[in-house]
This record gives C-alpha cells, structure tokens and sequence, in this order.
C-alpha cells in the first residue's frame, strides 16, 4: 500500500497559500493539521457549529491533491451495505439464468448426482467474486489508484454499530468481506470525519484520528474570507457587515449565521448598492443570513444599538 506523495505538502507554508488559492482561508492551526494528517497517515476528525467550513475543507484538500472527493453522508441506520459495498444482483441472477442453461452440458460424462454436484460447487464461489462487487464510497476510496480524499461527513448521526464497523478502515486502511477476504487499500486515502457533536463519539475512534475544532472565526479573518469570496465589496462595508455578524453571533438565537451566509449577505449588499449598514436594511435583509422567525425578532429587539456599533467599529 502507497501513500499519495505530493510536493505541495513540503510545508505549513505552503498549503496555507495553496488553499487560499482554492478559496479556502485557513488558519494556521488547521495548515498544521493538514500537514500533521499528511505526513503521519492519520485521519482527521473535524469538529466545530455547523457552517464554518467543516465539508468544505475535504472538497479543498481534493482539489488541492487533485484526486477525487469521495463521500459518504452518514446518517442513523447506515449499515456496510450502504458505505462498503454490495452485490450485484441483477448480474448474479442472470448469470444463474446462463448456467442453468448450461447446466447439461457442465455435467455431461459424470458418473452419478455425487460427481454432478462436486462439479457445479466448482462454480459457486464466482457469484461472490470481485467481478460481482459494486464498491461503495468506503470500499471505492481504497481502491483508486492515484488516492482520494475521504470524506465521511457527520458521522455523529451514525450509530455506535457503524461507528465500530469503521475502526479498521481508519486503523489499517483495509476492510474485510467474508466472501473474499480482506481488500487492502491500492493507496491509502486522504480522511476527513466530520461532527457537529449531536452525540458523543467513542474513544476508539477518537483515538484513530487528529482532532481539529474549527470555531467560527475572528474578526481579522472573516473579513479575509468575504474578501475572496465577495472583492467587490467596499472595505468599510466588509468590516461594517462582519462586525454585525459577530454581535448576531453573542445572542441566544437558535441558529447563528454561518460562513457561507455571511458571504451570501455579503452578496445581497453588493447588488443592493449598499455602502453602509442601516438599521432598516439590515431589517429588509435579515432573513438572509437567519432561518428562523424567532431568531430574526430577538435581532430586531437589538437591531439599533447592534447597527450602530458595527457602523463604529468598521470607522476605528
């Protein structure tokens, strides 16, 4: 088993500008992760709220690598013949449909049924050979030749059951089918867990991972985020905008924006000609970046005061 072998990982250095180039903007704690995860083989567990970017940092390092994203999405009931692999039925059955049909000729000049069955059990095990294997996205990532980038997204909304069925991909990078045997990965892949802590993981799995916690992040950075994202929008208006998100953030709300809302906001500004934050296009365009009517009446209680302090900050 190889591993992927690229020079962009010569350095910390180097992945922060080469993600930045895919519009990723990473911190320096998370280039070292990656370079960590890199170089020592291990997967990655990626933790942190909902929306600050946990997905997308798989679909950057395959784009970054230039190999496939593959990805299974994890969800309560998800057992190994979703996430490993299958049978191909439909194509055993019509094999079975051609052997039956050569089925006189397979046992002609036997002596006796004995003879006739020992004969037929010589074509048993191609039925569950490779040849009729359909590789789901686990089996499927060990099996690319150049490598891939796993991603096995929310694995928090699995069971324990399926949480323990994944400890020898992420060990040993191989897996076991009891009518084949143990299929070792061509390449070891790239692996990315992601959680948005809705149970606790075990320590198993813990244990096979680096851990990464991605929190929302600073004031200095999200501003370089809508930079990328959205450059047309003036620079006041940028720190005027993220400063309100920050505030948005601090309040008892259900759901607090995310990165990719902050961006569509953002955008909303832009086509509307905007230049300053006011408190009533702020009102007009809240349901932008909050989902919920509850969340959207607790902002407007603060709408004022929260407005006019972005509108400072942006001017210091």
């Amino acid at each position: 088993m190889k591993s992927i072998h690229n020079e962009k990982f010569a350095s910390i250095e180097n992945i922060i500008e080469g993600f930045k180039e895919a519009e990723y903007i990473c911190s320096r704690q998370i280039a070292t992760t990656l370079y960590l995860s890199y170089n020592l083989g291990k997967p990655i567990l990626v933790e942190g709220p909902a929306g600050v970017g946990k997905t997308e940092l798989a679909k950057t390092m395959a784009a970054f690598l230039g190999v496939p994203l593959i990805r299974l999405q994890c969800y309560e009931g998800l057992d190994e013949s979703k996430a490993l692999y299958e049978w191909k039925y439909g194509k055993q059955l019509l094999y079975t449909q051609l052997l039956k049909d050569k089925l006189h000729q397979i046992v002609s000049g036997e002596n006796g049924l004995s003879e006739s069955v020992d004969r037929l059990h010589q074509y048993d095990d191609i039925f569950f050979s490779k040849h009729f294997l359909e590789p789901r996205p686990l089996l499927k990532a060990l099996q690319q030749k150049e490598g891939a980038v796993l991603l096995i997204d929310e694995i928090d909304k699995s069971d324990d059951e399926f949480e323990a069925f994944l400890l020898e991909i992420l060990s040993d990078f191989q897996v076991s089918i009891p009518e084949i045997g143990t299929i070792n990965a061509v390449t070891r892949p790239l692996v990315f867990l992601t959680s948005n802590n809705t149970r606790e993981l075990g320590e198993p799995l813990k244990r096979r991972c680096l851990h990464l916690f991605i929190p929302f992040p600073d004031l200095k950075l999200e501003r370089e985020i809508i930079h990328l994202w959205v450059p047309d929008i003036s620079e006041k208006l940028r720190a005027q905008l993220v400063s309100f998100i920050h505030q948005v953030r601090k309040l008892d709300i259900k759901k607090p924006p995310s990165i990719s809302e902050t961006i569509d906001w953002a955008r909303v500004l832009l086509l509307l000609h905007s230049e300053n934050l006011s408190p009533e296009l702020v009102r007009q365009t809240l349901n932008v970046f909050l989902k919920f009517e509850e969340d959207i009446k607790v902002v407007e209680e603060h709408l004022h005061g929260m407005t006019e302090k972005a509108v400072r900050a942006a001017g210091d």
